[in-house]
């Protein structure tokens, strides 16, 4: 292993231990909130039971029980088991936040072992030690961390040559604005309206730039609201029709990291079918209803050579086709490439969402 992807093993494997201290803090007090909501459930349940108790008397009694009582017994009842519903659905949120985090630390655990066996290889001091021969999974480690550092300095340019470069053409324009106060009013009026397009051009390439970075969405309202803007937003920019179809529940939120793998993959192959395939129109299908998370792409562009893709992928170390697809198999999952010259492509992403 050479010494510059060792330091990156190394600085991987200490953000996934520090990542790994905070979930368990954070297990803690969810942990904490579920004995506290659970307590109040119970304490709620119960005093439904004596409300529920309250009306069967009344209604064993109801000649004799005045209007008022009635109606404020009712009325209780309906407060009680409104709230009781409301803690219950709270409870079920914080058990599934649990959950995720669970399975969450799980795959860091795996990553972290992984991680260690590399790095303890690489400091064993036994000769060749250095140049150890990796297992599938280490491989694929090391490969990802590679992609991760080719991205840092691709994501460096974009910002110099982007939003950096945009934001030293304003100061200019401001300064210009300032010379021309005094000497030329109208000039310098006229100057202030070219800077606030300027500002205002920059403030939504720089929002674009965000998106593409790490949608909000995604993380507040989930995977499907977000591929949903993604793919509106990519039609807008590249002209090209797109279309989205989902089966299951809207509301259903998967593991973060399964959730951002899925939107990533898809979004890697839209982009390269906007690049290179040349299509007509796009589709895109979601399906989360079932223990597995389908995410069908399909294009009817020009196609390409999968293999030589893959492997030209591979040899560019960029976060392309050979990394989702080693990102989908380390959520134990499957990655499916088809593609016909002069036919289109077709993508088929499956996870598992247990």
């Amino acid at each position: 292993m050479s010494e510059e992807v060792q330091d990156r093993v190394q600085e991987f494997l200490e953000a996934c231990t520090a990542e790994n201290e905070q979930i368990t803090k954070e297990l803690k007090e969810v942990d904490m909130l579920i004995r506290q909501q659970t307590s109040e459930v119970d304490k709620m349940a119960q005093q439904n039971v004596e409300i529920t108790n309250r009306l069967r008397q009344i209604e064993n009694n109801i000649d004799t029980v005045p209007r008022e009582d009635i109606q404020n017994t009712y009325n209780a009842a309906q407060s009680a088991q409104g709230r009781l519903y409301t803690m219950r659905n709270q409870l079920e949120i914080l058990e599934t936040k649990r959950d995720t985090k669970k399975e969450y630390q799980a795959m860091l655990n795996r990553i972290i072992g992984l991680l260690s066996q590399l790095d303890s290889g690489a400091e064993s001091g036994v000769p060749g030690a250095g140049n150890v021969e990796f297992t599938p999974a280490q491989s694929m480690v090391v490969r990802i961390i590679e992609a991760q550092e080719t991205e840092k300095e691709k994501l460096a340019r974009q910002m110099h040559d982007g939003p950096a470069q945009r934001l030293t053409n304003l100061i200019l324009q401001a300064e210009i604005c300032q010379r021309l106060f005094k000497r030329d009013p109208a000039r310098a009026e006229e100057e202030l309206e070219n800077l606030k397009t300027a500002v205002n051009t920059t403030f939504q390439r720089t929002r674009t730039f965000i998106a593409d970075l790490r949608p909000m969405m995604l993380d507040d309202l989930g995977l499907v609201p977000a591929l949903r803007q993604y793919m509106g937003a990519w039609s807008d920019k590249t002209g090209i029709p797109a279309e989205f179809s989902f089966s299951g529940r809207e509301q259903t939120r998967l593991a973060s990291y399964n959730e951002v793998t899925i939107f990533r993959a898809v979004q890697e192959f839209m982009n390269n079918a906007a690049a290179h395939a040349n299509p007509s129109r796009l589709t895109i299908s979601l399906n989360l209803d079932g223990n597995v998370a389908q995410a069908i792409i399909e294009d009817d562009g020009v196609g390409f050579d999968v293999d030589e893709a893959i492997a030209a992928s591979e040899a560019q170390k960029t976060i392309g086709i050979s990394t989702m697809m080693e990102r989908v198999q380390m959520l134990g999952g499957t990655l499916n490439i088809e593609s016909v010259f002069g036919r289109g492509t077709k993508v088929v992403i499956e996870i598992p969402q247990t």
